[in-house]
């Protein structure tokens, strides 16, 4: 499966938070690689998406739309 990049969810994140955070950096809580969101790899093929990190796969953010609201899971990825 080919992964997207961070701008992908870039609408989830904005409804959530109410402003844009592809730009936005951020630790991964697996391995501590710092990225922006916009250079994680992001998997849209599931009943969510699920973000992961680049350099150790692990999974960082996970986006689900429940009841026509999104939720955004970011426990293992620390924003700076």
């Amino acid at each position: 499966m080919d992964a997207l990049d961070g701008n992908a969810i870039a609408g989830a994140l904005y409804a959530h938070f109410g402003t844009d955070l592809t730009a936005a950096s951020g630790r991964c809580r697996h391995c501590g690689t710092r990225a922006q969101i916009a250079e994680l790899a992001v998997y849209a093929r599931a009943p969510g998406v699920v973000v992961r990190c680049r350099a150790c796969g692990g999974v960082v953010i996970v986006v689900v739309e429940i009841r026509g609201a999104s939720r955004v899971e970011l426990t293992h990825f620390e924003l700076a």
